[in-house]
């Protein structure tokens, strides 16, 4: 292995699932580029809240360092920056615009963004917020890497000045999410983080329709809720769900719900990693509908939207077998959303970058 086969990477955690989402998504991404033949470095600023949580300290799928001053980290791998087939910055890297500055100065390779959070990043520069990434730091990557895919990657070109914006979506390991043979102890399930911004849509696409199917088990796993949400009885808590039982979680619901931030809902081409999971796991999605959810799985023969808490109770209450809806969606995840997909979408970008530059 030489040193261009190597990949540097600056991400928000990956030994911490906990709060966020980036943790799962990165961990499936390294697992394929492992099964490519990449070497991969990756560097996690130290952080209490991450380091007190963590469910992943010591990955055998890549180096995992810890790292507390840009410079000191800088200099300590400056050799391999340098030689490195490409250095990736991670949306939501504490004091990213600094990193950022710091790293544009070395002679790298490549330098890439990978944008976790993409429609939420441009409201960010929109209204000038600029802690992770500075508006004028855009046109400076080789690929800027993008969570959304579809008109997005035109907004960044156009809006932005991104030389070569590419649809990077978040994956899903297939070892680790697959059908189990467990009892059904819900029959409508939700797993994220809290968000202000995804609250109406638990309110209307959960929390409502639990009220009117009294006799149905309904559960939400996520941290970081406020303690003034008025749950209803049947409604059951988990503050927080390691990875490590999302794939039971998942085949314990009959169905399972997706909400997608408003931000990333308006714009569309945003498929959240807990689509990929629940289907990779066989389980029956109900989803809120944004652009480009369609295209990915196909209204009716692979998800059921729902606009409305109405929509809800007649999926729940429906006599149909939701169980072929599940089959379709999770071949098509299999197919082309899987850890080692991601990671030959992520080869050939940067693969087209280098020979473009040649």
């Amino acid at each position: 292995m030489t040193p261009q086969d190597e990949i540097i990477i600056f991400g928000l955690s990956l030994s911490s699932s906990w709060g966020n989402g980036h943790a799962t998504t990165f961990r499936a991404l390294l697992r394929g580029l492992k099964a490519q033949g990449r070497r991969v470095l990756f560097l996690e600023r130290r952080q209490p809240w991450y380091l007190e949580n963590q469910d992943l300290p010591d990955p055998d799928f890549c180096e995992l360092e810890f790292y507390d001053d840009i410079g000191a980290v800088l200099d300590r791998h400056r050799g391999r920056l340098e030689k490195a087939g490409a250095v990736i910055v991670g949306s939501y890297v504490p004091d990213g615009r600094q990193l950022i500055d710091a790293l544009h100065s070395l002679p790298l390779q490549q330098l890439c963004f990978y944008d976790i959070d993409t429609p939420v990043t441009m409201g960010m520069l929109e209204r000038g917020e600029e802690q992770h990434l500075a508006r004028r730091q855009v046109p400076w990557f080789d690929c800027y890497l993008s969570f959304s895919g579809g008109r997005v990657l035109d907004r960044l070109h156009d809006q932005f000045g991104a030389r070569n914006p590419v649809a990077l979506y978040c994956s899903v390991d297939e070892a680790a999410y697959q059908p189990m043979d467990v009892s059904k102890r819900w029959d409508l399930g939700y797993l994220g983080t809290y968000s202000p911004d995804r609250q109406p849509g638990l309110e209307a696409l959960l929390i409502e329709p639990a009220r009117r199917l009294p006799q149905m088990r309904f559960v939400v796993a996520g941290s970081m809720f406020p303690p003034d949400i008025d749950w209803p009885a049947n409604v059951e808590r988990i503050d927080h769900l390691p990875p490590a039982r999302h794939a039971e979680f998942y085949n314990a619901q009959r169905f399972t719900l997706n909400i997608t931030r408003d931000a990333m809902r308006r714009l569309g081409w945003s498929p959240s990693v807990r689509l990929f999971e629940a289907a990779a796991c066989g389980t029956p999605i109900i989803s809120d509908r944004w652009p480009g959810l369609t295209d990915l799985l196909p209204d009716g023969r692979a998800v059921v939207l729902a606009d409305t808490a109405d929509d809800v109770v007649a999926a729940l209450t429906g006599a149909a077998d939701p169980g072929a809806m599940a089959r379709t969606a999770r071949d098509i995840i299999l197919t082309d959303h899987t850890g080692r997909a991601r990671a030959r979408d992520l080869i050939a970008a940067l693969d087209r970058q280098t020979a473009a530059t040649a």
